[in-house]
């Protein structure tokens, strides 16, 4: 009985020392705990705070800042290059003035285990052993736009939607659709912020960020406007006429301009003659040089051959057969300017000589003509449905050739005494020969040799003989 009554007086006594022990420690801890933060730690950094793997604990905000506006200087040499294709914008440390928000950063930093919340400032001041933060990195972001704005300008091309109308047999208006191209200025803005970090890491000093540029689909394509079947370019032909007479400008942009909008259908052949109809004053066509039974003289309709020699050689390089061609007599410099060999031109003169070629592809053909009389410049396009067919133009030669006679001095008895007028103009003569082939997908489909024989042609002067 006795034992028990001495346990019984044990127990409370257990009790007594296990609860004063624990408010001991309690008071300990909380002591210990207020003298670490309020005192130990009082305005400082605590010791779990790392940024780039550098310590700031036990640092002041002031000391911190610091730190971080020393880093900024890392940066004067920094560079973001822009770039695509021949497009490049540079943007400098000056222009985007980027850097370190020193006192942001030190804000940061100094607000870990400060939050509201008790027992999570506990575990960030006492328990854990790293808190990685990064520092907060600021550019001008206005710079960038301003810069992307820029760039924007000067790449973007915008969609052209097509037209396309038809009247009489012959197509009035008509504008292939074409696509544009924009860039992608959300997706450039978000490249940029991406690199920010690897420049603030101190990683790179130099960044090329390729500019995203994204097609721009027309409205209404070629497609959508007609039903011809037309849907691409699929040949050019080009030629110069500078040193042109007003007189023979005239005549190739009227020729030019009564085939522009010609339709050539699918198995048609195309006459250059019938399609172009009378070449006379009557139709509107000027005076100027035409070469006629063996002379140069002045006639109706000069210069419509430069029409024909460039309609020639779009058709050459749409693949189309040409099933009628005929060399000038001697050879004319026009059809030689911009770098092109002897041997590439077509002369016309009704009924006896015409160009002609068949459209032998799947859709009309349209042709159009482009004539510039500043530059004194014609290209035909023709429009229509590739089937695949690549052109090419073999083993073009020059050869033999022939100076010209002496100058040829003829009495004029309508010209004035003393006066001297030159009717013809000297040419070398020479032959000259090319190889066409047209291939598809691996086939030849066509091949046809075309042969030149320039004559050497005298300059001729009227010498008048009237008193």
């Amino acid at each position: 009985m006795r034992r028990k009554k001495k346990r019984r007086a044990i127990l409370p006594l257990v009790l007594i020392i296990t609860t004063l022990c624990i408010g001991i420690a309690a008071i300990a801890t909380v002591a210990w705990y207020y003298w670490y933060s309020n005192i130990l730690c009082k305005n400082r950094v605590f010791p779990a705070v790392v940024m780039y793997n550098v310590s700031f604990g036990g640092k002041t905000q002031q000391e911190v800042a610091d730190y971080w506006l020393s880093k900024n200087t890392e940066f004067s040499n920094a560079i973001i290059t822009l770039a695509f294709e021949n497009h490049i914008a540079t943007l400098s440390a000056t222009t985007l003035n980027f850097g370190y928000d020193a006192t942001l950063s030190a804000t940061q930093a100094y607000l870990v285990g400060r939050s509201p919340y008790f027992f999570s400032n506990i575990n960030d001041r006492l328990f854990k052993k790293k808190i990685d933060l990064s520092p907060v990195f600021q550019w001008d972001k206005e710079a960038v736009q301003t810069a992307i704005a820029d760039l924007s300008e000067q790449i973007n091309i915008p969609s052209q939607d097509a037209l396309f109308q038809f009247a009489g047999g012959k197509v009035t208006a008509f504008r292939p659709s074409k696509d544009g191209q924009a860039v992608n200025e959300k997706e450039l803005t978000k490249l940029i912020e991406v690199s920010m970090p690897h420049i603030a890491a101190g990683n790179l000093k130099e960044i090329t960020i390729p500019i995203p540029v994204e097609p721009v689909k027309p409205k209404a394509t070629t497609t959508d406007v007609n039903t011809f079947g037309i849907k691409e370019l699929i040949g050019r032909g080009y030629s110069q006429f500078r040193g042109s007479i007003l007189g023979r400008i005239h005549n190739v942009a009227l020729a030019a301009s009564k085939l522009n909008g010609v339709l050539i259908k699918p198995g048609e052949t195309f006459s250059f003659n019938q399609t172009l109809g009378d070449i006379s004053a009557a139709t509107g066509y000027q005076s100027a040089y035409i070469i006629k039974e063996g002379r140069t003289v002045m006639g109706d309709g000069g210069g419509v051959c430069q029409v024909s020699t460039t309609l020639f050689r779009a058709a050459l390089n749409a693949g189309l057969p040409i099933t009628e061609r005929h060399e000038h007599s001697y050879r004319v410099h026009y059809y030689e300017d911009g770098g092109f060999k002897a041997g590439l031109d077509a002369t016309v003169f009704d009924p006896k000589d015409d160009l002609k070629f068949k459209n032998d592809t799947p859709s009309h053909i349209l042709i159009q003509a482009i004539t510039d009389t500043d530059n004194l410049t014609l290209t035909f396009e023709l429009f229509g449905t590739s089937d695949g067919r690549k052109s090419e133009i073999l083993n073009h030669q020059v050869w033999g050739a022939t100076a010209p006679p002496p100058d040829l001095y003829q009495d004029d008895p309508t010209l004035p005494k003393g006066t001297v007028k030159q009717v013809d103009f000297a040419a070398w003569g020479a032959k000259a020969s090319f190889q066409y082939k047209v291939v598809r997908n691996g086939e030849t489909i066509n091949t046809q040799t075309f042969t030149s024989n320039y004559r050497p042609w005298q300059a001729v002067f009227l010498r008048g003989t009237k008193e």
